[in-house]
């Protein structure tokens, strides 16, 4: 295994220690392992708390400015944060306006999460709670409580994020981020392994002509293990899976295809090319787009395509302007 750290187990408190000093014009430590934006709380403004395991840079941490969330935190690297750093984001950015969870469904975060929501409401704040489930692959849509989240958390932040600078009450903010997160399905693939540094070994094994179709962001099992094929046909497939479990029909669409943290800008424009030309031939009307690393598996090859059925508000709120550490709109 080589990678660019000293023990592995002081990597996640040392990436804090740097990504802090990058973007102090920005953030601000407020625990161990959670985050606030400089300027909260702000007066009257619905606080938003993302957070997760450490490895999927941009997200959590990444994603913490105006126009997105007002605090993260984060845990181990694939591990959930404990509540204590849940709290501590949620102390930092909470108004008197309410405050408003978005994180990923997933066993440990749902637990701690939970579990510091009721700490929080114990101490008077009004706390609220969307688990994002956007990812098709991982359960049936009749099972979609069980689906995980992954590339679709980026739409929903920046959704309930321009809400909530609109000044938006908790009520309204907590509505859009559930209407966008009924909205975006994702799938994903994965070429290759990634390395958690404690470990020290792969975490699964693919042959060098395999892939999984399907694949977590943490490794877990796709639908199918299969030979790789040539990008347009890998394609299809996921576009397949995500137009045949929401009806899509002459929507307008926020369109977005992700890296895994291995995977060459060159390539993921190579899937972009395919799975717009798609969306075009089923007359979707691609309104907002990106393509780049979102949501990470640290340097996994791979990655995974995600749409937003829009309506007029969700759409709107996408033209506004961001400026998080790692994310940036005009």
């Amino acid at each position: 295994m080589k990678k660019l750290i000293n023990d592995p187990f002081d990597m996640v408190e040392e990436m804090v220690d740097g990504f802090l000093s990058a973007n102090d014009d920005i953030v601000r430590r407020v625990g161990r392992r959670s985050i606030a934006r400089v300027a909260s709380p702000i007066d009257g403004k619905v606080g938003i708390v993302v957070g997760g395991g450490s490895g999927h840079l941009p997200a959590f941490a990444g994603y913490v400015g105006h126009g997105m969330a007002d605090g993260a935190a984060f845990g181990n690297v694939f591990a959930s944060p404990p509540a204590r750093p849940v709290v501590e984001a949620t102390t930092a950015v909470d108004s008197g306006a309410g405050v408003l969870y978005l994180y990923g469904n997933y066993a440990g975060d749902c637990l701690n999460f939970d579990k510091a929501q009721d700490q929080c409401r114990e101490m008077g704040m009004d706390v609220r709670t969307v688990v994002l489930n956007d990812d098709v692959a991982s359960a049936p849509i009749e099972q979609a409580d069980r689906r995980r989240g992954i590339g679709g958390l980026f739409w929903v932040f920046r959704i309930a994020g321009a809400k909530a600078e609109q000044m938006a009450s908790l009520d309204e903010v907590f509505e859009i981020a559930t209407r966008a997160n009924a909205n975006t399905r994702t799938v994903g693939v994965g070429l290759t392994s990634c390395t958690v540094p404690a470990n020290g070994r792969p975490t699964f094994h693919l042959e060098e002509d395999e892939m999984e179709l399907g694949l977590g962001i943490h490794g877990e099992p796709g639908i199918k293990r299969q030979k790789v094929a040539p990008v347009d046909d890998i394609v299809e497939a996921m576009m397949d899976m995500i137009l045949g479990d929401l009806d899509y029909s002459g929507s307008e669409i926020a369109l977005s295809v992700n890296g895994l943290g291995g995977t060459p800008a060159e390539e993921l424009y190579v899937v972009y090319r395919k799975a717009r030309e798609i969306c075009d031939a089923n007359g979707l009307r691609v309104r907002h787009k990106n393509v780049g690393e979102m949501v990470t598996a640290l340097e996994m090859a791979g990655t995974s395509i995600s749409l937003v059925r829009l309506d007029e508000e969700m759409s709107a709120l996408l033209d506004s302007t961001v400026n998080t550490c790692m994310y940036k709109k005009p």
